[in-house]
């Protein structure tokens, strides 16, 4: 697994929760605007020495495009990292003003049906199947149906893992390593929501592969968004805050992935920028107090736009 990854979040479908979008996309979102887009994305990531690719099943086209460039390429099984998703559908049709553009159900038909999906765009270059967004309140972790159908992929190959969302992600890691079901967990830390670190870092040190998603918080730590505190600390280390943001993320003991969310090859070099950087204690201090109590975080993370 390389230290920088691919999240396709933004990539396979029209519409995203990504500040800047409209600038980044631009006006033609038909699907094969799309796919030419993710084709050329996926290129210049794999010459960048990026080798982990992360999709889901609601991510609109991504698993389909992801799956097309792995075959254009002729990669066999094993030559790069797949993970995918299941638990949420598409279902915005490919509009951009579509009131709902996804919908869960973490259940066991779901993981039934959505696996067999999975497996008939990646078939068996899939290396890690994840439940999307785990929350205690959902109930999943408790799912003797999910658990068991997860325990008879994992002894077929597959890594079995879980996202988290929202201001209980600590929580539910933690759940997650009493059941001993799981192979890796991705989740949201940044420097506005640092609440899930030391779950996190109890995970790694469980033998779990910890991955990191919205690590540029949806844009708010890029150039569309980032606070001034951030856009200084760039500007005076010849980066972009974006780049900073990773940097920061790429720092963390405890971290083995970090997923960069890039849509443009542009957006990927700017990310790829924090492969170089130093992070001190210095920059940590400075940047501190970016922090945000989670539950406001993730309250205005949903109340942002799709575009």
């Amino acid at each position: 697994m390389s230290e920088l990854g691919l999240g396709l979040a933004a990539v396979g479908r029209p519409a995203y929760i990504n500040l800047g979008r409209d600038a980044d996309l631009g006006a033609d979102r038909s699907v094969e605007a799309l796919r030419g887009r993710a084709e050329t994305l996926l290129d210049a990531v794999y010459e960048a020495g990026v080798r982990y690719f992360d999709t889901a099943r609601s991510y609109g086209r991504a698993e389909e495009f992801l799956a097309g460039w792995l075959a254009r390429r002729g990669f066999a099984p094993g030559d790069v990292t797949v993970a995918s998703k299941w638990g949420y559908a598409y279902t915005a049709g490919w509009r951009l003003d579509a009131e709902v553009n996804e919908l869960r159900e973490l259940t066991a038909a779901q993981l039934r049906r959505q696996l067999a999906e999975t497996r008939a765009l990646l078939g068996d270059r899939l290396s890690l199947y994840q439940i999307h967004s785990a929350t205690l309140e959902s109930g999943v972790l408790e799912d003797a149906g999910v658990l068991e159908q997860l325990a008879e992929l994992r002894d077929s190959g597959v890594w079995v893992g879980f996202s988290t969302t929202g201001p209980g992600q600590g929580a539910t890691i933690d759940r997650a390593l009493e059941l001993g079901a799981f192979d890796a967990v991705q989740s949201t830390w940044n420097l506005l929501e640092r609440s899930a670190e030391p779950a996190l870092a109890r995970a790694h040190a469980a033998g779990l592969r910890v991955i990191v998603k919205e690590g540029v918080a949806n844009g708010l730590l890029t150039p569309h968004g980032a606070p001034p505190a951030l856009r200084a600390a760039a500007d005076e280390l010849d980066a972009t805050p974006d780049a900073v943001a990773l940097a920061a993320i790429l720092a963390r003991p405890w971290v083995d992935v970090v997923l960069s969310g890039a849509v443009t090859p542009a957006m990927l070099a700017s990310n790829l920028r924090a492969r170089e950087l130093v992070w001190d204690d210095a920059l940590e201090a400075r940047l501190l107090p970016l922090v945000r109590e989670p539950a406001a975080y993730w309250r205005e993370r949903g109340e942002l736009p799709w575009s």
